[in-house]
């Protein structure tokens, strides 16, 4: 299988962020990249640079005001605090109520408006490193096109989180939904199943009006867990979108079983869907003794994960989103690609 992977990633490091009023050690680090790596190589997969695709594949998915915030956001909030009033990275001090709120002209405003709680923070390159994340997920949907059956994204920083306009939760760029929205130049319809043990919201609200991608997500019961205001059963899509979004929360705790039916649930949906295109999600923070503490899943459960998906028989991109627990990424991920390549043919 093809691999695509940036080095540019490294350029994001902020070493904390802000956790139930906390200050906390940042748990998406640069080393979860070498572990995932050192399995991609031990795999024998082709591990190959990404193309730049240019601003036009974001832009069709996210907000112009937003991606030139998260272009000068740490220029602009080190300007606007030289004295050491404001931390290291531009993080929300307010947050905005959506449901009415003014877009305000200072940076100490913006970082609230546009950062979603304290999971986000912008460093000196954090623009360059979604850039970067957002052209793997891009150049793993251009291998599709030509002709490859399958292909992963090694994407740092993740995307599921972010919304068209806001960031959250790790993510600021939407890597999934923008390599979704540039399969649709070839497919018309494209599904997206996320399996990471938190709702893909962002993924979810980008597309929830929209009948030409059909979304999944099987996560962690969100009245218990992040990101807690979206993920639930109910959420269906509006619109054109009404009967193209599937939300399958599990309890707090589930081991492989429980998760591996959602897991079949979804990809029946997305065969149903008739989508002739696949993007996943790909997260190992559902693992056993992952710091996100929610679940209990196995190696050998991520192992069936793959064989489950693989047996979708579409077209797929795989997309690398969370997973924390950072030593034991790289056997997740080589027991998840080697279930899923078991399926091709």
């Amino acid at each position: 299988m093809r691999a695509v992977h940036s080095e540019a990633h490294k350029s994001h490091a902020p070493s904390s962020i802000i956790v139930r009023g906390k200050i906390s050690p940042n748990l998406e680090v640069p080393g979860r990249v070498t572990h995932l790596l050192d399995a991609l190589k031990a795999g024998g997969h082709e591990i190959v640079a990404p193309r730049d695709f240019g601003m036009e594949p974001i832009l069709a998915i996210h907000d112009p005001a937003y991606v030139e915030f998260l272009r000068t956001a740490y220029d602009r909030w080190h300007e606007a605090f030289p004295d050491g009033k404001a931390g290291p990275y531009a993080s929300a001090h307010a947050s905005a109520n959506r449901h009415r709120a003014a877009l305000p002209s200072s940076i100490q405003g913006q970082v609230g408006y546009y950062l979603s709680g304290g999971s986000a923070p912008v460093d000196a390159g954090t623009f360059e490193a979604s850039l970067a994340s957002a052209n793997c997920a891009l150049e793993a949907a251009a291998l599709l096109d030509e002709g490859h059956y399958e292909a992963y994204a090694l994407c740092r920083p993740p995307g599921h989180h972010a919304y068209a306009d806001m960031a959250g939760g790790f993510c600021y760029l939407n890597n999934a939904a923008i390599a979704a929205q540039a399969l649709l130049a070839k497919h018309e319809r494209v599904a997206i199943l996320d399996f990471d043990v938190h709702h893909g919201n962002g993924t979810q609200d980008i597309f929830y009006e929209r009948d030409d991608v059909h979304f999944v997500s099987i996560h962690a019961d969100p009245h218990q867990v992040f990101p807690f205001y979206a993920g639930y059963a109910d959420e269906k899509g509006e619109g054109a979108g009404e009967g193209f979004n599937l939300n399958l929360p599990v309890a707090v705790g589930s081991t492989d079983d429980v998760y591996l039916e959602a897991i079949e649930a979804g990809v029946k949906s997305v065969k149903e869907s008739g989508a002739t295109a696949f993007v996943v999600s790909v997260g190992f923070d559902a693992f056993k003794g992952d710091p996100s503490a929610e679940m209990n899943v196995s190696t050998q459960g991520f192992a069936e994960i793959g064989r489950r998906l693989g047996r979708a028989g579409l077209p797929t991109a795989l997309i690398q989103e969370g997973g924390y627990l950072v030593a034991d990424l790289g056997l997740n991920l080589e027991a998840f690609l080697d279930g899923f390549v078991s399926q091709r043919s």
